[in-house]
């Protein structure tokens, strides 16, 4: 279990098509090294798997505040642009 209060999401982003594989691989860089840099943020890790269509997440925010202060500023940036309508398996344990 982790620290008290600590929100951690774990899952996939999963594309469909090449199409949306190549936004995902050019609005990463990004969109990780913003997250990195939030308050808040303990880690953020976006990796591709065996499978070139499937990225494995893991995002630990020290709080459901720091949390939700990702999840808006996500919500509007490029990377929300770039990645509409790809399927998303995510599990959040913390809220």
């Amino acid at each position: 279990m982790g620290i008290t209060g600590e929100v951690s999401l774990n899952g996939k982003l999963i594309c469909t098509t090449e199409a949306e594989a190549a936004r995902v691989r050019a609005a990463l860089p990004d969109h990780i090294t913003l997250t990195r840099a939030e308050a808040g943020c303990i880690s953020f890790e976006v990796t591709p798997t065996d499978d070139p269509m499937i990225w494995s997440v893991a995002e630990r925010f020290v709080d459901a505040a720091a949390f939700e202060a990702h999840q808006q500023r996500a919500s509007t940036s490029q990377w929300a642009k770039e990645t509409a309508g790809i399927a998303r398996d995510y599990k959040i344990t913390g809220l």
